[in-house]
């Protein structure tokens, strides 16, 4: 293997995703190109290049580097060149000169251990010394970093985030553990880490190494709704995944339980084995909402009838019997869950359960779980509706570094009712938190339609409450007869009793497209979203117009969808900067989607001065400014939330002209435009096209082959989840019950 060692004069190509770079570099006072993965290269910069000469086919002779080294520059002109280039933040060609003409060849050394020193030029002050020495070191501490992941196969961008999280400590806590990449870095799975640790020297059947393949067993199902799994099933696939034998799981699987890591717990069925934060979860769930349930309060049913009257009176409406009831039973129970299908009245009732608890002298807090369905909740109500992390005010106290709720059981909320629309979406760990700072004797109001699809993250909150009996349920079924006018509604409620849909009838809001192939499919929806929609009911195609698949892959998934809208939506244009990454490219007024709870960003409001931090799964927005040049991106979050990105965060957004049904859940749109397609049973099934249908709220097209809808319809196999949290209301309803008798 050979060293030459040059000055990068320009790189001509780089892949930011996995730092893959061609440059070239002057060599012996000749320019020659350089190939490899070289992450994180600037021109300007003196390196030691490990390799060897090759020839190209096409583009000649080329120096093919597999290690390279960064030298810092000694004389002045190296220096200069070296800081213009920009590769330390807050450096840039006239700065460099001001720090080159004050310092000369010792430059590089006062930033290093004296950046202090920088404020004695004109025009920096002590703050921006200090940062750019900040700056600097930082530089050097992250290069360090992704070279020593580099050897392992873990991109750049992945290596920034292992520095951003572990500091100059990454590397020491990497060899002392590799595991805790996947615990703890988001996108870094299981497999790169073992490699990692296999690489290292670990033995198959180190008993660490199983510890944390359990781990990641139990994690990696949670992110499918699990709150546990069975031993039986956990013990076949960590094995698997191991190529260690069963009874070596067995034994790690103890020692786990002995350190608390894992909790078993034993059912009439099975031995049910849970990551600890799950169990705790499902504990505190059931007996906070039993407490909260049999808290011993007054009834104030004398004259509600009156009351009940004056306000349809002042409403202009007749409440059905089924409405009564749930006004009611709002007043006589501590809990209370409300559900029903579209149509049936959900917000009538709970306006009217509003208007009547104001009329009482309550104290009343709105709240759901993401940012959408929280402000479609203030549009129905006419109240403001927070998020339950805003109600709950997630952030940092005492100087802690991990984020949580400041209202728990130490700091109650102050409402004496808390009403949560959407419930069906929330988890268990967001219950919990909920819960643990509601104080019994304040009345939790529970809406949501528990035939959608249960929350993306671990549990089966509202249906095990429901099948649990343990707490009030009022189930709404009637369909007002504005409602059966809407083919969204009547089609969605025959979808959900198993009935195929009425397709095409004239003037109406649901129509069907017949389309043979994916790719009649995907032009159809691409015109639709383009042209005809827009064209015929003026929707606007970004905003108003909104893709729902079943899937991500395939020619009808989310990808393929997104690339190929984007081309017509927001095409290329002189005036849109963009940012390439992975295989995305991001686009100035590019609609995206978050796609995982990043409750560390902050994020300002556009028309007042409030601050505040957390951008959640699901939350939709626009790409406002891209700027290469702070390596940033600027989004605009529910029309007024301005976030900036960094470009190392970019895994954490997607292209959102299509989405998965999944993600779609809380939100409703004006006009859903949908494939319909043969596609895996887990997929297409008759809850998962439920749950499409009812995000319209003016307009659906469904776009395919009518074999599919009705496929669709008749898959009713959900997907199980294991879930103990219905077992444990029942427990724990017994003990509150006895304890209250006392």
């Amino acid at each position: 293997m050979l060293t030459i060692e040059g000055t990068v004069e320009e790189i001509i190509f780089t892949n930011e995703g996995n730092g893959f770079t061609v440059c070239d570099i002057s060599y012996n006072n000749d320019l020659v190109t350089a190939v490899g993965y070289m992450p994180y290269l600037s021109a300007g910069e003196t390196v030691k290049f490990m390799g060897s000469w090759v020839t190209h086919h096409e583009y000649g002779e080329q120096f093919k580097v597999e290690y390279f080294e960064k030298v810092l520059p000694c004389t002045v002109t190296m220096i200069f060149k070296y800081l213009a280039s920009g590769v330390i933040k807050g450096i840039r060609e006239a700065t460099a000169q001001k720090i080159v003409d004050k310092f000369g060849d010792q430059s590089l050394e006062i930033i290093q251990n004296e950046p202090e020193r920088l404020a004695e030029i004109k025009g920096i002050s002590v703050k921006k010394a200090e940062e750019i020495g900040q700056n600097f070191e930082e530089q050097r501490e992250v290069r360090k970093v992704v070279m020593f992941l580099q050897q392992y196969g873990v991109t750049p961008n992945y290596a920034v985030k292992v520095y951003r999280k572990f500091g100059s400590e990454a590397i020491d806590r990497i060899k002392a553990n590799p595991y805790i990449l996947s615990e703890e870095i988001y996108g870094i799975g299981f497999k790169t880490a073992d490699k990692i640790a296999l690489s290292m020297g670990t033995e198959l059947n180190d008993v660490e190494r199983i510890k944390a393949g359990v781990k990641h067993v139990l994690a990696f199902n949670s992110s499918g709704g699990h709150t546990f799994l069975p031993k039986s099933i956990l013990v076949q696939q960590a094995s698997e995944l191991l190529q260690v034998s069963e009874q070596e799981v067995e034994y790690a699987a103890i020692s786990m339980m002995v350190d608390k890591s894992i909790y078993v717990e034993k059912s009439e069925d099975m031995e049910r084995v849970y990551l600890v934060p799950f169990h705790h979860a499902e504990i505190g769930v059931a007996r906070r909402l039993m407490s909260i349930a049999f808290a011993q309060r007054q009834m104030e049913m004398d004259g509600i009838g009156d009351d009940i009257a004056e306000i349809e009176q002042e409403i202009g409406i007749t409440l059905a019997v089924q409405q009564k009831e749930a006004v009611k039973e709002s007043l006589r129970n501590g809990v209370l869950v409300i559900t029903g299908g579209p149509g049936t009245g959900k917000t009538t009732t709970l306006n009217t359960i509003i208007k009547l608890m104001e009329r009482k002298g309550y104290s009343i807090e709105l709240a759901a779980p993401t940012g959408r369905a929280a402000k479609r909740m203030s549009e129905m109500t006419g109240r403001e509706a927070r998020t339950i992390h805003r109600l709950l005010e997630i952030g940092y106290a005492d100087e802690r570094d991990d984020l949580h709720f400041v209202r728990d059981e130490s700091n109650t909320l102050e409402a004496e009712i808390i009403i949560v629309d959407e419930t069906s979406m929330v988890d268990i760990l967001l219950m919990n938190g909920l819960l643990k700072a509601i104080a019994p004797g304040t009345r939790l109001i529970m809406v949501g339609d528990v035939d959608q699809l249960p929350s993306v993250g671990p549990g089966n909150v509202l249906r095990d409450i429901i099948e649990s009996g343990m707490v009030k349920i009022v189930k709404l079924t009637e369909i007002f007869r504005q409602a059966q006018e809407s083919m969204i509604i009547v089609n969605a409620h025959r979808v959900n009793q198993g009935s195929y849909p009425i397709l095409n009838m004239k003037d109406k809001d649901f129509y069907f497209m017949n389309r043979d192939s994916a790719g009649e499919i995907v032009s159809s929806i691409v015109e639709l979203c383009k042209f005809r929609l827009p064209g015929f009911y003026g929707y606007n195609p970004v905003q108003g117009i909104q893709v729902l698949t079943p899937m991500r892959k395939s020619p009808i998934g989310v990808s393929n969808l997104n690339k190929e809208l984007q081309k017509v939506l927001n095409p290329p244009s002189k005036s849109k900067k963009e940012k390439s990454y992975r295989e995305m490219i991001f686009r100035e007024g590019d609609k995206v989607m978050q796609i995982k709870n990043n409750y560390n960003i902050v994020w300002d409001r556009l028309d007042s001065s409030e601050e505040g931090t957390g951008i959640f799964n699901g939350d939709v927005g626009c790409i406002e400014k891209i700027n290469d040049e702070s390596s940033s991106m600027t989004i605009v979050f529910d029309e007024d939330k301005r976030v900036e990105y960094d470009y190392s965060q970019l895994d954490e957004l997607e292209l959102a002209y299509a989405m998965t049904v999944h993600k779609s859940q809380g939100s409703e749109f004006p006009a859903v435009v949908m494939p319909v397609f043969p596609g895996a049973p887990m997929l297409m099934s008759r809850n998962l096209f439920y749950t499409a249908l009812t995000r319209a709220k003016e307009l659906v097209v469904l776009v395919g082959k009518e074999g599919s809808i009705r496929a669709m319809v008749d898959n009713n196999r959900e997907m199980r989840r294991y879930s103990g949290l219905a077992d444990k209301l029942r427990i724990s309803s017994q003990f509150t019950v006895h304890s209250s008798q006392k």
